[in-house]
């Protein structure tokens, strides 16, 4: 049987896989060096999605002022 801590991402008593918990950074006491590693996977998330939100919105106002126009 693997413990919780042996790297197996199964739960091998009920064979589910761990949820990520969010981390609250005025609860919890984070050092300088986790508030800098939090921003910066923060920060590489939103330019990750960045370009497809960006299209999106480009999409959308394309096709909201079509409607408008076609009004």
């Amino acid at each position: 049987m693997a413990s919780s801590g042996s790297g197996d991402p199964l739960d091998s008593k009920r064979g589910e896989a761990p949820f990520a918990q969010r981390i609250d950074p005025t609860r919890e006491k984070l050092t300088p060096e986790q508030l800098h590693f939090m921003r910066q996977a923060q920060l590489a998330q939103w330019q990750k999605v960045l370009p497809r939100r960006r299209t999106r919105n480009i999409v959308t106002g394309l096709g909201i002022g079509a409607l408008v126009l076609a009004i």
